[in-house]
């Protein structure tokens, strides 16, 4: 069995892009802050030698100032895989993160609220701005 049987999920990946991005913090930091115990849990965290338990993720996501509805979403696919995470949404909707609020309160003023159609080319405008 692998020893980072966790290492290709995007939770993972995301954990690690987050830390490296927060500049301000240290992995022993951002572990204190999330309440773990064990100061290593976040670089185990990282390697993908353990998951994100679920009732951590509301702390963790402030540690790493992030949504927590993202990282919720991503720990769910760790733990319980694509399949499941499919479900949870069908069943309890999308979570909606801040940034994407942020996104529908731009794209509502834009609009003077006439409730736009999306169309192709909004659409790769859209791609090129986020994807520049």
């Amino acid at each position: 069995m692998p020893t980072t049987p966790f290492a290709t999920t995007r939770l993972a990946k995301f954990v690690t892009k987050r830390i490296d991005d927060l500049h301000n913090k240290t992995q022993v930091e951002i572990a204190r802050e999330a309440g773990f115990r064990n100061s290593n849990f976040v670089a185990m965290i990282k390697t993908g030698s353990a998951k994100l338990p679920l009732d951590r993720v509301p702390e963790f996501a402030k540690a790493l100032d992030t949504d927590p509805a993202h990282l919720l979403r991503l720990a769910i696919e760790q733990t319980h895989g694509q399949k499941m995470l499919k479900m949870f949404v069908e069943l309890l909707g999308e979570p909606v993160t801040q940034n994407e609020r942020m996104w529908l309160t731009l794209i509502r003023d834009a609009s003077k609220e006439t409730d736009p159609v999306p169309s192709s080319t909004a659409g790769k405008v859209l791609n090129a701005l986020l994807h520049d």
